[in-house]
C-alpha cells in the first residue's frame, strides 16, 4: 500500500474521509480492475458503501467475480464530473470533478450476506428492501457478495472545482452537470401504486430550470 494516501501531482486537491464518504455514497457505478493471467480485467459494477466495506454482488458464475473472491487484489475507481471548465484556450479548458480509488482484496461474505443485500439495494433506492419480498435461498445461493474494506490507508481521493486556471482575456466560465432521474415509467400492462421509494427518488432528483447565472 506505499503511496496509496500520496498525491504527487497537485497534491492540494486530495481530501479526506468525508470526502471519499461523499463521493462513494453519491455513485451507483465502479470500475473494478484486477489482473487475471498477466493481463489487465476491467469490468463496471454496481456497488454500495456500507459502512468501512465497499460491497458488490453478482453471479456466483461470474468469472471476474470467481477470480477477484480468490483473493487477487483489486483497484476500485469512482469519479464524478462535476462541471466542464471552458476556457478561452484549448489548453485551459479542463473538468470539475471527483474521484475515489481503492485497493486490497475482496472478502467473500456468508454470514450477515442477505443484510448486506438489503443494505445495498437501499443505498441505490432508500426504503427499497421494505417493500419488497425476502430473498429466497436459491436466489442467494446463486449470488456472490464480495466486500471491499475501507482502511485508513488503502484509499486516495482528488476533486477539483472551480474555473478555468488561467485566461488571455476571452470568454471562459462553467458548465456544472446535472444528473438526475427524468422520469417514472411503470411496466406495460401493470396497472399498480408506483412504491414510495421510487417515488422519492424522483422528488430528490427534480430537474430545475436552465438557467445563466449574472455576472
Amino acid at each position: 500500500m506505499v503511496g496509496m494516501d500520496k498525491l504527487t501531482r497537485y497534491p492540494e486537491r486530495g481530501g479526506d474521509r468525508r470526502l471519499l464518504d461523499e463521493i462513494l455514497d453519491e455513485g451507483m457505478v465502479a470500475v473494478l480492475s484486477t489482473v487475471a493471467d498477466g493481463l489487465p480485467w476491467s469490468i463496471p459494477i454496481a456497488y454500495a458503501r456500507a459502512g468501512d466495506r465497499i460491497v458488490v454482488h453478482g453471479s456466483t458464475g461470474a468469472g471476474a467475480l470467481r477470480h477477484v473472491a480468490a483473493g487477487a487484489p483489486v483497484t476500485l475507481t469512482v469519479t464524478h464530473v462535476d462541471a466542464l471548465v471552458v476556457a478561452d484556450t484549448a489548453f485551459d479548458h479542463s473538468m470539475n470533478y471527483r474521484s475515489a480509488v481503492l485497493r486490497g482484496t475482496l472478502d467473500r461474505v456468508s454470514a450477515g450476506a442477505e443484510e448486506l443485500l438489503d443494505a445495498f439495494l437501499d443505498a441505490l433506492l432508500p426504503g427499497r428492501s421494505a417493500e419488497v419480498r425476502v430473498n429466497s435461498r436459491k436466489e442467494l445461493a446463486a449470488t456472490a457478495v464480495l466486500a471491499l474494506p475501507i482502511t485508513a490507508d488503502n484509499w486516495v481521493v482528488k476533486s477539483r472545482s472551480g474555473g478555468a486556471a488561467s485566461t488571455e482575456g476571452g470568454w471562459s466560465g462553467v458548465l456544472p452537470l446535472r444528473t438526475g432521474y427524468a422520469r417514472i415509467e411503470p411496466t406495460p400492462g401493470l396497472d399498480l401504486p408506483v412504491p414510495d421509494s421510487v417515488r422519492a427518488a424522483l422528488r430528490a432528483s427534480a430537474p430545475e430550470e436552465h438557467s445563466v447565472a449574472s455576472s
